[in-house]
This record gives structure tokens, sequence and C-alpha cells, in this order.
């Protein structure tokens, strides 16, 4: 839904009814995650897309039934074996599609929660998508932590249930469908609810101002991630130098990352890129970096630099008192072997590895392999 709020925000603020289309759980290929929406406007405009293209057009006339009816309907999607291009999904994938009507009067939360995501504040909202009591679907909670949820999903004992699980999800920013008993039962089955984790955006911290870094943060951004560049020299870090940055910060690149660390602000989707070659800044940094704890290092470290840059920073980590294993956590040098010349196909080629890690891809040729394309979370 975050890529779609600012237009399902317009509508909803005049007054008007929308059709939402939401993906709430995928099987196999399918070509689009859980957490994907696509909307049905009042002038019959379509945004946003569930399927990049295989079933929107089913989803489109579904949404605007609902919003004629006001029930909700949570439809399967799949190949067809009579027309594989009607309404299936040719890359044989399955998906779950959550279709309800959005409006001022069916949803009052929702300007809180866009004001939430748009200042960066964690919130969850729990759906009903499924019940053996019609009455129950669509029924919406809302979490935040540290605060009372708002709503109610049918019941005290499903309400806990949802809460716990969701303030998880929201702690990992992600989204997901929980199966509970009709009464929000632990074990069993019968209601399932779908889970926005809607998390502040993952960070990605540039150290090193240099051309390669400009490069690196505008990929970044368009990744979805939060780009800090931050550099000791204030003659090289200054914001006209990268525009595509959403702050630069002058300061000692392990000092800085020490802060980060007591305010709070470094988690699991946090990605470090250390891009300066340089021992004065390496070294301290990545001391500080490769000894994080499990729960709070980065899922990604990697330091630019070529064969003989990488074995000149090991030996002086290994004099730092790293161990082999902390050292293997590094990425090193930085990037998949893409034959990248210019800052921006380095900058490319930084991302695919940091997308391969997160993924588990193995970096190569598709044409090569063979098996599922798309990989398990």
């Amino acid at each position: 839904m975050r890529d779609v709020l600012p237009e399902l925000m317009q509508w909803w603020e005049a007054g008007e009814t929308v059709g939402v289309g939401t993906v709430v759980a995928t099987f196999r290929s399918a070509p689009r995650p859980p957490g994907a929406s696509m909307l049905v406007g009042p002038d019959e405009t379509a945004v946003g897309s569930v399927s990049g293209g295989c079933v929107e057009g089913a989803v489109y006339d579904l949404a605007q039934t609902v919003v004629s009816t006001g029930e909700p309907v949570l439809e399967r999607y799949g190949v067809s074996d009579d027309d594989a291009f009607a309404v299936g999904l040719t890359c044989g994938g399955i998906l779950d599609v959550f279709v309800e009507q959005v409006s001022r009067e069916t949803f009052p939360q929702l300007g809180d929660i866009a004001a939430d995501v748009a200042a960066g504040r964690p919130v969850a909202l729990a759906t009903v998508i499924e019940h053996p009591d019609p009455a129950w679907l669509g029924r919406r909670m809302v979490v935040r932590p540290d605060v009372r949820a708002e709503g109610s999903l049918g019941s005290e004992r499903a309400d806990a249930a949802v809460h716990d699980d969701a303030l998880g999800l929201l702690a990992a920013g992600s989204n997901a469908t929980m199966t509970y008993g009709p009464d929000g039962e632990r074990r069993g089955e019968g209601m399932r609810v779908f889970v926005w984790g809607f998390a502040p955006k993952p960070r990605m911290l540039v150290f090193g101002a240099i051309d390669f870094a400009a490069a690196v943060a505008r990929v970044g951004s368009f990744l979805g991630y939060h780009v800090t560049v931050c550099d000791a020299r204030p003659v090289f870090a200054t914001t006209s130098r990268f525009p595509g940055a959403d702050e630069v910060v002058v300061d000692w690149p392990h000092r800085y990352l020490k802060a980060e660390l007591e305010a709070g602000r470094i988690d699991r989707r946090t990605v470090l890129t250390l891009l300066t070659h340089d021992p004065k800044f390496d070294v301290p940094l990545l001391e500080v970096a490769l000894r994080l704890p499990d729960d709070v290092r980065p899922a990604y470290i990697g330091a630019m630099g070529s064969r003989r840059t990488h074995d000149e920073r090991t030996g002086r980590l290994v004099e730092a008192g790293l161990s082999a294993e902390e050292i293997a956590l590094l990425s090193s040098p930085i990037g998949l072997d893409l034959g990248a010349r210019t800052p921006e196909e380095t900058a490319v080629s930084i991302a695919a590895e940091i997308v391969a890690r997160q993924w588990g891809g193995s970096g190569e040729r598709l044409a090569s392999t063979a098996g599922r394309i798309h990989h398990d979370d």
C-alpha cells in the first residue's frame, strides 16, 4: 500500500470511495510481493499493480463490484487451464488478493496511518481477510509500539494474539498473512489476518564522500533506502554533491556509526557501504561494524578497493584483533562482477550484491540457471 498511499489519500481526503486490491499471500513464482496494492478510483482510473499485468483486469472488475456492494472479497488467482492469458498468472505463480472499499466512513484511521508513514513512525495495520463469520471480514486494528491498539477485529482474544504478532512483524518491517482459530486461537484455522508493517525505510549508510558515493546514493534511494552519506572532510561532504542522499553528515565514520547505534537507529535491515579505501577511515569503522551483535548488525557490510587494498585492509583488521569469522562478514571487494567501470555501473554492481544477499540470489545469469526465479523470503 505504501506505493499507492499518496493517490489513495487524495481520494480519501476528498471524501471519495476507492476500491483497493492488495496481495495478501503468494505461492510459487508470483510477480508481486504481499502488500502490493492496486487502486480503482471514483473516476475509474487504476493506480498500482498486484501482478505486473497478469490479473489486473480481473481485479479491476472485482474492485468495482466491491465498491458497489460494500462487501470485501478474498480472491485467489493462478494459472487457468482453459486460458492462461485471461485471468491467470502466466508465470505459474498463485496469489491471493483481498479487495475492499476504502473511504472516510469505512476507514477513518487512514489519515493518522498516512501521517505516521510520512513521518517515519512505525505503525502496523491488521485486517481480517477470511473468517467463518462474514461480519468479521474487513475489520481492522491499528498497532503502534508502546500504544494501545486502535480498533478491534472482533474479540479480545483475537485482538491480543494479532497485536503481539503485528508488533513482531513491525519490528522486522515485514508484511504477512497470519492464521488463527476463529476466536484468535494460536492453534487452529478459520481466521486469516493480513498485517502491513509500515516500518521506517531501511537505511543505507554510505561512508566516503567520493564520486562513486553519489551514484550509490542515487541507486540506494531508488531501491527504497533512507540514504546517509558520511565523511569526516567537510569540503567533500556537502548536500550539493549528493542530491540523491536524504542526509549528508560530517563526522568520523566510526564515531557516527557508534552514535547511531546508541540512538537505536541501526538494525538488521541496514546496509553499510564503505567507499573510502583509506585505512584511517576504514579500519576504525570496520572494527565497530564487524563486531556488532547479531540483532543490530547490518544485513550487508561492503568495502570498496582493489584486491591489493583488500589484502592490506584484511591484514590491518587482523592486527586490530578481529577474528577470521568477523572478517568473513565483510563483502570485499564490494559488488558483483559485472565488469563495471563508471561510478554508475559500480553502483549497480553494489546494489546487485545487496539484493542478492537479501533474497539469497546467486548473482548468476538467469539464462544459465534452472528452477524458480523468485526466491523465498
